[in-house]
């Protein structure tokens, strides 16, 4: 655990992103609902928020208990921006360092 597990590449066009990540790295995109990225050494995914932050890269750290490591990021002066939402296939949330760098943290199901 606590180590990088997942990444996310978020922006206003996914279809011209998968464009110019597959030419400039060679990485295969999924065109579906959730655009997966394989070949980029660990898995990832383009989105569009579809609202603010409108473009932004998360790294996901995968954690044993989501809602202990909210906690003690809170006691160590970091904000909670999103979540936990849980989804299938586990939860995940964004928190915001003191520095007011955003990170992910991610529960497998």
């Amino acid at each position: 655990m606590n180590t990088v597990v997942h990444f996310e590449i978020g922006g206003t066009d996914t279809a011209r992103a998968r464009s110019f990540y597959s030419a400039l790295f060679g990485w295969t995109i999924d065109d579906g609902p959730v655009k997966m990225i394989e070949g980029a050494g660990l898995t990832g995914h383009l989105n569009a928020l579809g609202h603010e932050p409108s473009n932004y890269t998360v790294v996901y750290i995968g954690v044993a208990d989501i809602a202990a490591s909210i906690a003690k990021a809170k006691d160590l002066g970091a904000q909670v921006l999103v979540g936990p939402i849980t989804i299938p296939t586990g939860q995940f949330a964004w928190i915001s360092d003191p520095t007011g760098t955003t990170v992910g943290l991610w529960q497998a199901a």
